[in-house]
């Protein structure tokens, strides 16, 4: 039996999960969204965040620590938008094209945006007048080489969702004209602070700007992502524990005959015999992961957090063995 339609859009489903499966046990492990388990340590925010408007100054300075995080020079160059997702609808506005192509299995989001595009192999792709992509991809982690994708002379839209644990991938800063977009949740673990960047060339820019209006981005948003971008130190740890998380993952997978099919720091994608009823199974034991419409044999699971939940994983994966022996 396939995964109801309303798991298989977005992850995070956990309300509409525990609906499905009220006799799990609570609470929800959710492994379905590729966020952090990990996040930047808040600290207390002064109340005059929440009671002015936020400034432009404060803004420029936000955009000035990512676009140094990112190793740009020229934060004329970025902009600050409330998510990623809410960037690819804009830029949908923006850049309204007859041929769009969106390379390989990907993102829902960008076919959302542009319900005209082409799915395409990125090798038949070139001749679009739009080209939209994720590098890393979601959710198999397959990566264009950033010299390829600078060599194109089409509009193109690279998301880089999560590429901040793999800065190796990233087109920043030799981008070549290329948009480039940028998600402050994932690999900060905060993602409701809904924050993101958009990377362009000025004119670009200027419009994404005038559609945002005068005030994109919360004060405490602006505050959380301008003081995590300047700590370094929390990000190479980060990167580090996601990169070992990752790998524990997918040991663990295989070990219970489950074939990896990809991903990046932040989740795995892995082959099942039978993946709806492993996701079933994974359900009524209280763990959410993420299935796919068109991909109906696989399953993307997140990094469990503590040894708890790792712990839960591993006997809920372990009892699925057992039964499938």
């Amino acid at each position: 039996m396939a995964p109801h339609a309303a798991l298989m859009w977005h992850g995070g489903q956990t309300e509409a999960a525990a609906q499905l499966y009220p006799a799990a046990p609570g609470p929800w492990l959710d492994l379905s969204t590729g966020i952090s388990p990990w996040a930047w340590p808040v600290p207390a925010i002064e109340p005059q965040q929440w009671q002015a408007l936020p400034s432009r100054t404060a803004l420029e300075h936000l955009e000035l620590a990512a676009a140094t995080a990112f190793g740009m020079n020229n934060p004329e160059q970025i902009a600050a938008v409330p998510g990623s997702d809410i960037a690819i609808r804009l830029l949908a506005r923006l850049l309204p094209a007859e041929r769009v192509a969106v390379i390989g299995q990907s993102y829902a989001g960008y076919r959302a945006a542009w319900p005209e595009a082409r799915v395409l192999p990125f090798d038949k792709a070139r001749g679009a007048e739009l080209m939209i992509c994720a590098n890393p991809n979601n959710p198999d982690g397959w990566i264009i080489e950033a010299r390829k994708l600078q060599r194109l002379r089409n509009i193109r839209i690279v998301d880089e969702a999560f590429a901040d644990a793999m800065p190796e991938v990233s087109m920043l800063p030799q981008r070549n004209g290329a948009i480039v977009l940028r998600s402050f949740g994932k690999f900060f673990g905060l993602a409701g602070i809904r924050l993101g960047f958009v990377v362009a060339n000025k004119p670009l820019i200027r419009e994404l700007r005038n559609l945002l209006g005068d005030w994109p981005i919360s004060g405490p948003a602006i505050a959380i992502g301008t003081a995590a971008y300047c700590d370094r130190t929390w990000q190479s740890t980060q990167r580090l524990r996601l990169t070992k998380g990752s790998a524990q993952l997918t040991a663990l997978l295989r070990s219970q005959g489950l074939q990896d099919a990809g991903g990046t720091a932040n989740f795995r994608l892995c082959h099942a015999p039978d993946a709806p009823g492993l996701f079933t199974h994974l359900c009524r034991a209280g763990i959410l992961v993420r299935p796919f419409i068109d991909r109906p044999g696989q399953l993307r699971l997140g990094i469990p957090g503590t040894e708890t939940d790792w712990a839960r994983l591993e006997t809920a994966l372990l009892a699925w063995s057992k039964r499938n022996d």
